[in-house]
């Protein structure tokens, strides 16, 4: 097994596993040391166990390493049964944890990274980051409070991937009623 030591936050192999499946993107082994809160040491001995694990098994998903980097990633081997599953997809489809943050963004723009975490109730920094390379939201200017943090807002390529021609074309947010449990607007927007 890649990382037999349990610990109350879990394996660090599990630990390692979680963080990279949610990112889907390369992230640098020093911010992924420190985010699980581990040596570099210790995250490279459990990232190359890992690896070896994957390899001997022949699982569906591999680690790839570069330039500091870590991403897991489909095996090669099965990328033509991925194709084939998705070849009709025409849009990239994006996570639970980025559609949440872009519907957080779209329905309460301009708002600064903090607000979209308070919201959500955790860290969305690589969401944030996602869906700026990805061109669906970028920076609309700065909040006028202490440490000028950016503001964000959708792009026309947000209603382009959404299909829709304006914002006003967003379901509506649902009106509180007192005797009925209030519907969510950011699971509203992903259905």
């Amino acid at each position: 097994m890649a990382d037999e030591q349990n610990t109350p936050e879990g394996t660090l192999a599990g630990r390692i596993e979680a963080v990279l499946y949610v990112t889907g993107e390369p992230v640098r082994a020093t911010e992924l040391a420190k985010a699980l809160r581990v040596t570099e040491k210790e995250l490279w001995a459990a990232v190359h166990a890992l690896r070896d694990e994957y390899n001997f098994q022949q699982r569906g998903f591999t680690l790839n390493i570069y330039g500091g980097h870590i991403q897991l990633a489909t095996r090669p081997l099965y990328a033509a049964d991925v194709v084939h599953l998705l070849q009709p997809v025409q849009k990239q489809s994006l996570s639970q944890a980025v559609m949440e943050t872009l519907a957080v963004v779209a329905y309460k723009q301009p708002v600064t990274k903090a607000e979209v975490e308070q919201v959500r109730g955790v860290r969305c920094d690589y969401s944030i980051q996602s869906l700026v390379s990805k061109g669906l939201i970028a920076e609309v200017g700065r909040k006028d409070a202490v440490g000028h943090p950016i503001l964000y807002g959708t792009t026309d390529e947000f209603l382009r991937h959404f299909g829709i021609s304006s914002l006003q074309e967003l379901p509506p947010m649902p009106d509180k009623a007192p005797t009925e449990e209030p519907a969510d607007p950011v699971e509203e927007f992903m259905t």
